[in-house]
């Protein structure tokens, strides 16, 4: 049998070329997840895809938890097509900002070309409360958010000096955090990475539509969820290389429904039939660099987060679970590098029949996505851009020029 490792896969980066994109993940192969979990029940089958997917384990498990227990359930409750099996939030926004502080500290130096001491790389984060690395996932919600408050106030008090929304609402425009970055790169390494990719951003002629899946209102929202999952069942290689209505499209926290254009009430909204293109695309960033700065505004977004500021409005984060067919569901959340979807279809006993996943990193490496196009361009020997370039898509397996 394959082990994890063998179905992780890699990508290839070819700058100069017209197909820059070479690489695949043999575990979305077409077949390749069905024929893996059929018959496992729903727990052994979370366990697994946590072992497969090891990267974003949680945000993979807590999806395909909410994804068995809807499709198991739709075989005896005949009620609305959309249902709830969310997870607190507080566990998927801890763990995101887990995943960002990690990929920050640990990923951002290697990727970008940065010469540093692992000691040095390190440094920035002492007296942080949350481990870049932990063992397990936080399970308790209270804990949850007690930890959140404490990265709150280390970033504030340690990293910025100032509390973090006062520093959002100071640095989101380009020549602030231009500023602050070229000021702080000595001695904080999340500035130094930033002012690394400001000082050689990349400005782009052309690039995909943002993934715009999501939606405020719920009815739009299920007819593109069904869309898309008629193409995950009837594309073999969907999965691998996923396209919306046959463009590719960029998947990253700067494409979180929070941040689409100014919600419309639903009844404003004219009717949707079942198959339907979305609304016109969100606008994507002009640079790649300021896509590398979301993350890191990111971060500090979560960790803001309070119970109270959730009562008064929606996640920053979106999850949900979609029944989609008997015995099949859909579940769905906002995580680290993007929108994570995972379709289940189970036997009346839970056991699975057939599943599927589409990630983040398949829509951004897609060979006609942004990456692909802004590799292109590039001189066939500028392997330092072409490096700079996949860490701003933030790639799940392993990545080469």
């Amino acid at each position: 049998m394959a082990t994890a490792a063998s179905m992780a896969g890699q990508y290839h980066l070819y700058p100069g070329q017209s197909l820059a994109i070479h690489g695949r993940r043999p575990v979305l192969q077409p077949g390749r997840l069905r024929q893996l979990l059929a018959g496992q029940t729903p727990a052994q089958a979370v366990s697994t895809l946590g072992n497969v997917f090891t990267l974003c384990a949680h945000a993979h498990q807590r999806s395909a938890r909410q994804a068995l227990a809807a499709a198991q359930r739709s075989l005896t409750d005949h009620g609305s097509c959309a249902t709830s099996f969310n997870d607190p939030p507080a566990l998927l926004l801890l763990e995101t900002a887990r995943d960002h502080l990690r990929s920050i500290a640990l990923d951002w130096p290697q990727r970008l070309g940065l010469a540093q001491a692992p000691a040095a790389q390190l440094a920035w984060l002492k007296g942080c409360p949350l481990p870049v690395v932990a063992p397990t996932p936080v399970s308790d919600e209270a804990l949850a958010w007690r930890l959140l408050a404490q990265l709150n106030d280390w970033l504030a008090n340690r990293v910025l000096q100032q509390a973090s929304d006062a520093w959002l609402a100071q640095h989101r425009a380009p020549d602030a955090l231009a500023a602050w970055c070229h000021t702080h790169a000595r001695d904080l390494l999340p500035a130094r990475c930033l002012d690394d990719g400001l000082q050689h951003s990349t400005a782009l002629a052309q690039s995909a539509p943002a993934l715009s899946l999501l939606d405020q209102n719920p009815a739009r929202q299920q007819d593109r969820l069904l869309a898309l999952v008629r193409q995950m069942q009837h594309e073999p290689d969907f999965c691998q290389y996923p396209t919306w209505h046959g463009q590719s499209a960029e998947n990253g926290p700067w494409t979180r429904l929070r941040h689409a254009t100014t919600p419309t009430t639903s009844a404003t909204l004219p009717a949707v039939p079942p198959v339907t293109p979305p609304l016109a695309p969100v606008a994507t960033q002009s640079t790649l660099e300021q896509r590398l700065a979301s993350r890191w505004f990111e971060l500090l977004e979560l960790s803001q987060t309070t119970p109270e500021s959730l009562a008064q409005g929606p996640a920053p984060l979106r999850s949900g679970v979609l029944v989609t067919g008997p015995g099949q569901a859909l579940a769905w959340c906002e995580m680290a590098r993007g929108l994570l979807l995972h379709w289940a279809h189970c036997a009346a006993d839970g056991s699975v029949i057939d599943y599927k996943v589409i990630a983040p990193t398949e829509w951004n490496f897609h060979p006609q996505g942004t990456l692909g196009q802004a590799l292109a361009v590039l001189s066939s020997t500028d392997s330092d851009t072409a490096r700079r370039l996949a860490a701003v898509f933030d790639p799940c397996v392993v990545c080469t020029v």
